[in-house]
């Protein structure tokens, strides 16, 4: 019948590929655990950058500041570090499309789509955010 080396041969090629199918599911599960962990960094990231906006403009006459260095640099310091300064955090970038005395537009953009987020976030004067996917831009 079947020679012994034949055998072995067989049941290893069979061990090998179960493993890559394991370790194929492994890895995806890590990639979109990753990548949730960014996206709901971003969220919260937003939503301190706008909870600071607003807390200044609530201080200042609802006047909304004109530059982040009024946050960071004020006393009291209504945030502790320049979301916009870095080149990017955790896969997303932070961008203000508008930061002027009436109000704010700023968005947290992933780095790499598909790979380190999967959702634009926006938040607006208010604190309203809004979530796309990135696909669509």
């Amino acid at each position: 019948m079947f020679n012994s080396k034949a055998r072995s041969f067989v049941t290893i090629m069979v061990v090998v590929a179960l493993s890559a199918l394991f370790l194929r599911f492994a890895i995806n599960r890590i990639i979109i655990y990753g990548i949730q962990q960014n996206q709901t960094l971003a969220q919260v990231n937003l939503k301190l950058f706008s909870t600071a906006i607003e807390n200044y403009a609530k201080d200042n006459k609802n006047v909304y500041p004109t530059s982040v260095d009024l946050l960071t640099n004020h006393n009291p310091v209504y945030l502790e570090k320049d979301y916009l300064d870095a080149p990017s955090l955790r896969g997303y970038e932070y961008d203000c499309q508008r930061l002027d005395a009436t109000g704010y537009i700023c968005s947290a953009t992933p780095v790499n789509c598909k790979l380190t987020g999967k959702t634009i976030y926006t938040v607006s004067t208010g604190g309203l955010i809004l979530s796309e996917s990135c696909d669509k831009k």
